[in-house]
């Protein structure tokens, strides 16, 4: 169980660092853009991306 756990954060953490690493220029403007946006809009983004990966997980699994 700690073993996939740790798989799972370390693909997260190689998911995240794949835009910044091919395009610094596109993740910075992305950065700026979310930060012009609401907190409620955030919030939804965040809660729609966590209900699409748990869905995904089930699929998969």
């Amino acid at each position: 169980m700690l073993l996939e756990i740790l798989t799972a954060i370390s693909l997260v953490l190689v998911l995240e660092g794949l835009l910044p690493f091919i395009s610094p220029g596109g993740y910075k403007s992305a950065i700026r853009a979310m930060l012009e946006l609401p907190e409620n809009r955030l919030r939804i983004i965040g809660l729609s991306s966590m209900i699409a990966g748990v869905v995904l997980l089930t699929l998969v699994r």
